[in-house]
């Protein structure tokens, strides 16, 4: 695992937490709950994101999405992989006794395009529950 990835998804999670803190306050703690912030937050920008510049909505993806796959790191640990084909980092959890990984950008863009389906709380509920009850041979991915 590169330190330097490490690094760019904490960095990314709390610039996300530093920049949103005026509208949600002290609601973005790292913990499961706090997700349902991020979503409110995704829901409110969705009506206006076609009117933001494609670096602002890519810069948002980037710390919304680092800052659910921190939450995962947090409370599960593991690690953290650059996928290539999907351009963006990945929480694996579980190693070596089983693999569960969680891949968040795809989501928080779509779900910042107006998606519903890609809702974050029930994304992280899935990967947390996989996380929570995977035993030897158990591999599981959350996109």
């Amino acid at each position: 695992m590169s330190d330097e990835l490490i690094d760019e998804v904490r960095r990314a999670a709390q610039n996300a937490v530093d920049a949103t803190k005026e509208r949600v306050g002290d609601r973005l703690d790292f913990s499961e709950t706090s997700l349902d912030a991020i979503e409110e937050m995704l829901a409110e920008a969705a009506p206006f994101v076609a009117e933001l510049p494609p670096e602002r909505v890519d810069a948002l993806v980037e710390q919304l999405g680092s800052y659910v796959l921190e939450v995962g790191r947090r409370e599960f640990g593991g690690r953290y992989l650059w996928h290539p084909g999907r351009d963006a980092p990945v929480l694996v959890v579980g190693e070596p006794d089983f693999r569960v990984a969680l891949l968040t950008w795809d989501k928080v863009r779509g779900r910042l395009g107006g998606d519903e389906a890609d809702n974050i709380p029930f994304l992280y509920g899935g990967f947390a529950s996989a996380a929570r009850k995977a035993g030897k041979g158990v591999d599981a991915l959350f996109v």
